[in-house]
């Protein structure tokens, strides 16, 4: 291939480090990526609209299915946006569950994420051993829900279920042991100098970067901003216990890798703290919503991917009106165009996959059709043209 000839590549939409489908377009020089060009839209599954014709109740269920990695954070959010419109504050007991359900989740979406990022380069070693010591986790997850994932814990007003004081020791135990193996882990990859060689320094995003594109989660804190919904919106037990959030300057795939790891001991950290708030705390589980009233309500969750948005709008039915998601991924996979131009081919999977995206949480797509002739008025694309010029309308309304 000539080093001045313009090529174009694909990564998928189906590709063998793709874990669902989505379309990239690199171009490049040589071995440079000069440029790339991302398409979504090849997993929507209508969940906004579905989720009109559920009961405020069956939504929880709908929405735990958006991902199946972390299919507690959309409920969380979800379960959030409801209590808001409700005006409703659930038990103290059931914040410490929530915030156990949720910190074990991020401890295994982490765990899954560097074990496939050994993956993606090669290292099928780190895989095997992160993906084994991940396993104990989902075995508490089935120990206490029934289930390893979808784990169907939260309702409107609280949890499903309690936690058996029981059943703390051996959650103590599983998790005194995924602390050792993840300090090993994280050792050792601090010590590996091939890791080093192919993440140090790679797909770096910038500080002003990440604030530019609104980034979220690891990703942003990887590159120094300090974000976090559950300190920043406290929420769950998130304001009740000490933790840390976990920053690093760098910005590159290897920053991203350290912060998700280290976040698995400031999850530790929170568990162990609620599981023991949870011997003294006694009582019920939930509170009982009688029925939503009219109006709106906004719910928030620090995802393992970072934060989760519901937005819901009753008009006192047993259904809702609206239901808007929007998913970290979502704000994330924007930084990939300031991420991997520059870097070589062999360096662009991992670095899309470094902002961990999801895309059965972000893809979307809405048209309008005119149901007597059945022709499509507006498509995709019209839709954001009209989006563009009404923000500049209200540029212009403003002075901005």
């Amino acid at each position: 291939m000539s080093q001045n000839r313009k090529t174009i590549i694909p990564i998928g939409p189906y590709h063998p480090l793709q874990e669902e489908p989505e379309f990239f377009e690199l171009s490049v020089e040589g071995e440079k990526v000069s440029d790339i060009d991302i398409h979504i839209g090849y997993n929507h599954r209508a969940i906004e609209q579905i989720a009109q014709r559920m009961t405020w109740d069956q939504l929880i269920f709908l929405v735990e299915r958006i991902c199946g990695i972390c299919s507690t954070s959309h409920p969380i959010a979800n379960c959030n946006a409801q209590e808001d419109l409700a005006g409703v504050e659930i038990p103290e007991r059931a914040k410490y569950i929530r915030s156990i359900v949720g910190e074990l989740e991020r401890i295994h979406s982490h765990l899954l994420w560097a074990g496939l990022a050994g993956h993606f380069i090669g290292y099928d070693t780190l895989w095997m051993w992160i993906w084994k010591y991940r396993e104990p986790v989902l075995e508490i997850f089935e120990k206490i829900t029934g289930n390893r994932n979808h784990y169907a814990m939260m309702k409107p007003g609280g949890v499903r279920r309690d936690i058996k004081e029981e059943d703390i020791p051996y959650l103590k135990k599983v998790l005194d042991e995924a602390e050792r193996k993840i300090d090993m882990i994280t050792k050792a990859v601090l010590d590996d100098p091939v890791l080093a060689a192919r993440l140090k320094g790679v797909g770096v995003l910038t500080k002003e970067d990440a604030i530019k594109y609104c980034t979220t989660g690891p990703v942003a804190r990887a590159s120094g901003v300090a974000i976090d919904v559950r300190r920043d919106d406290p929420y769950a037990a998130y304001g009740l216990v000490e933790w840390n959030v976990i920053t690093q300057e760098e910005g590159d795939v290897f920053a991203k890798t350290v912060v998700r790891l280290l976040e698995c001991f400031e999850s530790i950290k929170i568990i162990r703290q609620c599981l023991e708030k949870l011997k003294k705390v006694k009582g019920e589980i939930a509170v009982k919503i009688k029925e939503m009233p009219p109006g709106e309500g906004k719910g928030r969750h620090e995802a393992p991917r970072g934060e989760t948005f519901h937005y819901v709008r009753s008009d006192g039915s047993n259904n809702p009106v609206r239901v808007k998601v929007r998913a970290p991924t979502y704000v994330n996979l924007p930084t990939c165009k300031a991420t991997v131009p520059g870097e070589s081919i062999a360096d662009a999977a991992i670095i899309l996959a470094s902002i961990d995206p999801c895309y059965c949480c972000t893809d979307r797509m809405m048209r309008v059709v005119n149901k007597k002739s059945g022709k499509i008025e507006l498509d995709g694309s019209k839709l954001i043209k009209l989006s563009q010029e009404k923000t500049g309308r209200l540029r212009r309304e403003f002075g901005i």
